[in-house]
Parts: C-alpha cells; sequence; structure tokens
C-alpha cells in the first residue's frame, strides 16, 4: 500500500527509510539485545548514539566549534522561556514580531525580562516582513530575538540579518524550528538558535538548541538546574535523563540527510517544491497566497480558495487522493501545504494535480 502524502505542519512526515531502519531496530539495537527506549542514557551504547548524532548535526549545518549542540526537552515553546532565563540577565530583550510564533516567543518572555518590540509586521497582517533597516534595536538589549520561518503565517527571512551592520552589538537569537536542515545558516550572524525537532529533524520529544560558547554561564538565579545552558553543556545533555529515542530517530533522520547530499541539496530540492506550488497559485483565478513573494516561507505554504464555501470539498478530495493535512491553521483558516525535506517533490505536484483539477471541477 503507497503511504498518503502527509502536509501536517508538525509533528510532520519523518523520512519512510528512517521508519523502516527504526522498526528493523525495534527489539535489538546493534546486538544489544535492547530497544534504544529501553537503554540507560548513562550506557556505552546509548553515548554512542547521542555522540554519532551531535557529530553528524554538527558536520551537517557546518556549526563552528565554539557553539555548543543541546539536546533538550520542552520544544519551542519551552525555549520562548529558557532563552530568556539564560540570556535576558533580567534586562531587556529586542523581538521582531513578524506572526503568532514570535508574539508567543515575546508574551513568555516578558515574564522574565523587559521584552520590547524592535519591529512588527502587524499592520500588514503578517504578509511582509520588517526590513533590518528599520528596526528599532535598544542599545541595552541583551538579545535580538527573530522567528526566522513563521510556520502558521508563512512568511521567511530568506537572509539573515546582521546586527552589527544595525550597529547592535547584541547577538541574535533564531527560532528556527521550521526550517532547520532546509537551508545553510550564517553562523557568523547567530548567537543562539532553537528549534523543535517534529518538523525536518525527527519526532516530537527532543528540541535543539546550538548556543555560543560565550553565551552559556548567565543563566538568573530562578533558572531551574536542568535549563540552565551551562549545566546542560557541561553534561553533555544528560543532566537528567533526555529524550533517548527521539534523540535516535534524529541521529537517523542526520544519517539520512547525509545520504541525500547534504542541507545544499536539500535547499536546492526545498526551492524547486516551493516554486512548483507558487507558481501554480499565482497563475490561479481560484487560488490565492496573500504573502509578499520576496518573503514566502519555502516550508510552510499557507493558500486560500477565493471561494471559502468550498473549503470543505477541497478537503474531502484531498483526502481521497491520499493528501493529508491541508487544513489551515484555526487563526488564520484558509489552507496550509507544509513541504519539510521528507516531502518528495511528488507529493507536490500530486497536491497540484488535486488543485487543477478541483478549479476545473468547480468552473
Amino acid at each position: 500500500m503507497a503511504r498518503p502524502y502527509n502536509f501536517s505542519a508538525g509533528p510532520a512526515a519523518m523520512p519512510a527509510e528512517v521508519l523502516e531502519i527504526a522498526a528493523g531496530e525495534m527489539l535489538d539495537w546493534h546486538g544489544t539485545g535492547m530497544s534504544v527506549m529501553e537503554m540507560s542514557h548513562r550506557g556505552k551504547a546509548f553515548g554512542e548514539i547521542i555522540a554519532r548524532a551531535e557529530a553528524d548535526l554538527r558536520s551537517l549545518l557546518a556549526v563552528p566549534a565554539h557553539f555548543k549542540i543541546l539536546f533538550m526537552q520542552g520544544g519551542g515553546l519551552g525555549e520562548n522561556a529558557i532563552v530568556p532565563l539564560n540570556l535576558s540577565r533580567g534586562g531587556a530583550v529586542d523581538f521582531v514580531v513578524t506572526g503568532s510564533w514570535s508574539q508567543k516567543s515575546q508574551k513568555e518572555a516578558g515574564r522574565y525580562a523587559n521584552a520590547r518590540t524592535a519591529a512588527s509586521n502587524a499592520s500588514t497582517q503578517h504578509t511582509t516582513l520588517p526590513a533590518p533597516a528599520t528596526w528599532q534595536i535598544g542599545k541595552d538589549a541583551q538579545y535580538v530575538h527573530v522567528c526566522s520561518n513563521e510556520t502558521i503565517h508563512g512568511v521567511e527571512f530568506h537572509e539573515l540579518p546582521d546586527l552589527k551592520t544595525l550597529g547592535s552589538d547584541a547577538p541574535l537569537v533564531i527560532d528556527f524550528s521550521s526550517h532547520v536542515a532546509s537551508r545553510s545558516v550564517d553562523w557568523s550572524r547567530v548567537g543562539l538558535a532553537f528549534g523543535g525537532a517534529q518538523k525536518n529533524l525527527g519526532p516530537a520529544g527532543v528540541t535543539l538548541v546550538v548556543v555560543r560558547e560565550d553565551l552559556i554561564g548567565h543563566a538568573l538565579p530562578v533558572c531551574p538546574s536542568a535549563f540552565d545552558y551551562k549545566t546542560v553543556a557541561d553534561n553533555g545533555s544528560m543532566y537528567n535523563t533526555p529524550p533517548t529515542y527521539a534523540i535516535y530517530l534524529a541521529g537517523l533522520t542526520f544519517q539520512w540527510l547525509q545520504r541525500q547530499g547534504g542541507i545544499a541539496e536539500m535547499e536546492r530540492r526545498n526551492i524547486a517544491k516551493a516554486q512548483l506550488l507558487y507558481d501554480f497559485i499565482d497563475q490561479s483565478p481560484f487560488y490565492e497566497n496573500r504573502v509578499a513573494p520576496d518573503c514566502r516561507s519555502r516550508m510552510n505554504v499557507p493558500f486560500f480558495l477565493k471561494d471559502e464555501s468550498r473549503n470543505e470539498a477541497f478537503l474531502q478530495g484531498a483526502q481521497e487522493r491520499g493528501l493529508l493535512q491541508l487544513k489551515g491553521h484555526k487563526s488564520v483558516g484558509g489552507m496550509r501545504a507544509s513541504i519539510y525535506n521528507a516531502m518528495p517533490i511528488e507529493g507536490v505536484r500530486a497536491l497540484v494535480d488535486h488543485m487543477r483539477a478541483f478549479e476545473k471541477e468547480m468552473a
């Protein structure tokens, strides 16, 4: 039976090859007689798993040696608290608010710091991105937070800002949950990056944090020990029991990415997938995407039927064709196709075929 194409925004589709490997190793990992989920996180076997996962990820993302890679828990929402607990020093932090996720991040940070708005795209209903030259970054900002891809509204920073050119020495914090490993990262412009794994890196449960070493060791006194980046780093992400099976599956995903040709090849594929879908939407009088072309997300494509009374029929027809999870987020409505790394271009072609056939049927 052919698997359907799953366009879920997260937890999202994983590579079938990864799932097949995990299924084959479920009861016995490499002759240990144990499933990975049964292993002690302090044992030699899991030590090998996490060490390889970290090394593979560092290679894939070209993470410099002066950055620590941490495997944590709590998801992106958890990091909305953990980042200010570690980096704010109880002072002011500046946010570029570009959609639902940066809004959530700012609200949560306000519990631990003076969370200010440096820029916002609210006036355009989150369909554009404010030019970095217009950002109002305070001289006392401990960091500047950007959600580099807004999963719900479908806007993406295709180039990270260089804060030094804006006259700021503050480190840039990016929430790259929904496009990590879909493109390269310019680490010279980043102080910390975080993201839940459940979109491009594996299953829900493990959260990736990549943090510059000089930013570690400044946690507020109220920060829980398990969320203090220094404690986590000093203990190799095993101060408390980590999400072992999620790390194992993420590690298998890193190996799969390497076999595909690495991040450069994934970026090439992602550009092709996104262009295929956006090109069809733009030429159609039946559908529309409301995001400015220069900041459209390659990962999350929101679109709308111009006659929204036909939404349910569209979704029913999609499900019959094996095209799943296309309903847009409840806060914005419409449709959303999340086309992460594991989505092959054949899935996007199948979606375009359905959209074309439905438009013809409704004419």
